[in-house]
C-alpha cells in the first residue's frame, strides 16, 4: 500500500508512519513542522520506502502534490490544542477546516480509495451521558472541538459526492513515547512527566476529579491500521479509547508512584474549553473494525516514561 501522512512528524503521525513502515508499506510523509520534530522522522529516513516532503495544507499546490498516486490518506495535520484554540480560533479553523479541505480534494485528484481523518473526543463537548456512543449529539464547547466536528462533516459529504470512503477516528487523550512535553500547550500527560523528572510540582487544572480516556497511542496506531484494511463498504466515525475512564487525579497519582515520587500537585482553574468528563463507548469500533485495546494506562505510562530522558522507572511500575 502506498500512504500519505499528514502531520508525519508529530506525536501521533510518527508512530503511525513508523508501523507503516513496519508492515511493508510505502510512506509520504508531509508536514510544515509547526508543531511536529524533525527529530521524530530521523529513524524513518534511514528505513527505506518512506519520502518526506515539507508543506503546508493550506497550501493546496503542496498537498496535492504529496498525495499523487496515494491508495490511503491518513490525515493527521491540525492544530491539536483546545487551550490554543480559544486563544487563537481563526488559527485552528483555517488550519483544521481549510486544511482539511485541501486534505480531501487532494485525495480526489489523487484517485484514493480512502482517508483516515484524525478526529476528537472534543466534538462531543459535555454529553450528559457517559461514555459516549457515535450517536451521542456532538456539542463541542471549544474552537477546536467545532474544527474537528466541521472536518469531519467535510470528510463525508466528500466521501458521498466523489466515492472515495472516509473514515473519522475521534480520538481520546492520547498520550505515549515523542509527544513534547515544552509547549505551552502539551497536553497533561507528558507536562506531568516532565514536572516529575525536573522536580517541580505538576499542575492540576481545576479540582482533579475530571476524567479522561487516557489513551496509549499504540492502541490509537492499531486503529488506524485496522482502518485502512477494512473491508470496503467500512466507513463513518469511530470513537478511539481505552474505554475506561480515570480522574486526573488517579492518572497523577499511578504516575507518581511508577515514578516514585511525592504527590503533591498545584492547582489552578479550570481551562476555557475544558470538559468535564470524558469517557467512550468503543463497542462500535470492537464490532466493525476489530479494535481492541492491547495496553492500559500503567502499562502505558511505564512504557513511556521508559523512554522519556533523564528517567528510569522502576521495571515493574512501582507498587501495584
Amino acid at each position: 500500500m502506498r500512504a500519505l501522512v499528514t502531520g508525519a512528524a508529530g506525536f501521533i503521525g510518527s508512530n503511525l508512519a513508523d508501523a507503516l513502515l513496519a508492515r511493508g508499506d510505502e510512506v509520504v510523509g508531509f508536514d510544515n513542522f509547526s508543531t511536529g520534530r524533525r527529530e521524530n522522522i530521523l529513524p524513518l529516513e534511514t528505513r527505506g520506502r518512506f519520502r518526506m516532503e515539507e508543506g503546508d495544507i493550506r497550501e493546496s499546490g503542496r498537498i496535492d502534490r504529496a498525495a499523487q498516486g496515494a491508495e490511503v490518506i491518513f490525515h493527521l495535520a491540525a492544530i491539536p490544542s483546545v487551550p490554543r484554540s480559544v486563544a487563537a480560533p481563526r488559527e485552528t479553523f483555517d488550519a483544521n477546516v481549510s486544511g482539511t479541505h485541501n486534505v480531501l480534494m487532494a485525495a480526489r485528484a489523487a484517485g484514493a480509495r480512502l482517508v483516515v481523518m484524525a478526529s476528537s473526543s472534543s466534538v462531543y463537548g459535555n454529553a450528559e451521558v457517559q461514555p459516549v456512543t457515535e450517536t451521542v449529539p456532538t456539542r463541542p464547547i471549544s474552537p477546536y472541538g467545532a474544527s474537528k466536528i466541521a472536518g469531519e462533516h467535510l470528510g463525508l459529504a466528500f466521501s458521498a459526492s466523489y466515492g472515495f470512503r472516509f473514515i473519522a477516528l475521534r480520538y481520546f487523550n492520547v498520550f505515549g513515547p515523542r509527544q513534547d512535553p515544552k509547549t505551552e500547550y502539551a497536553a497533561v500527560v507528558p507536562k506531568f512527566i516532565s514536572a516529575l523528572s525536573n522536580g517541580s510540582r505538576p499542575v492540576i487544572y481545576g479540582d482533579g476529579e475530571q476524567t479522561r480516556d487516557f489513551t496509549y497511542v499504540d492502541n490509537v496506531i492499531q486503529a488506524n491500521l485496522l482502518a485502512a484494511d477494512a473491508q470496503k463498504g467500512v466507513d463513518g466515525v469511530f470513537n478511539v479509547a481505552a474505554g475506561r475512564p480515570h480522574s486526573v487525579h488517579q492518572m497523577l497519582r499511578m504516575l507518581c508512584d511508577i515514578l516514585g515520587k511525592p504527590f503533591d500537585p498545584v492547582f489552578e482553574p479550570p481551562r476555557p474549553g475544558d470538559v468535564r468528563h470524558s469517557s467512550a463507548d468503543i463497542s462500535l469500533a470492537r464490532k466493525i473494525l476489530g479494535c481492541e485495546p492491547r495496553v492500559d494506562l500503567r502499562e502505558g505510562l511505564i512504557q513511556t516514561c521508559r523512554v522519556t530522558p533523564h528517567l528510569n522507572p522502576p521495571h515493574q511500575g512501582g507498587r501495584r
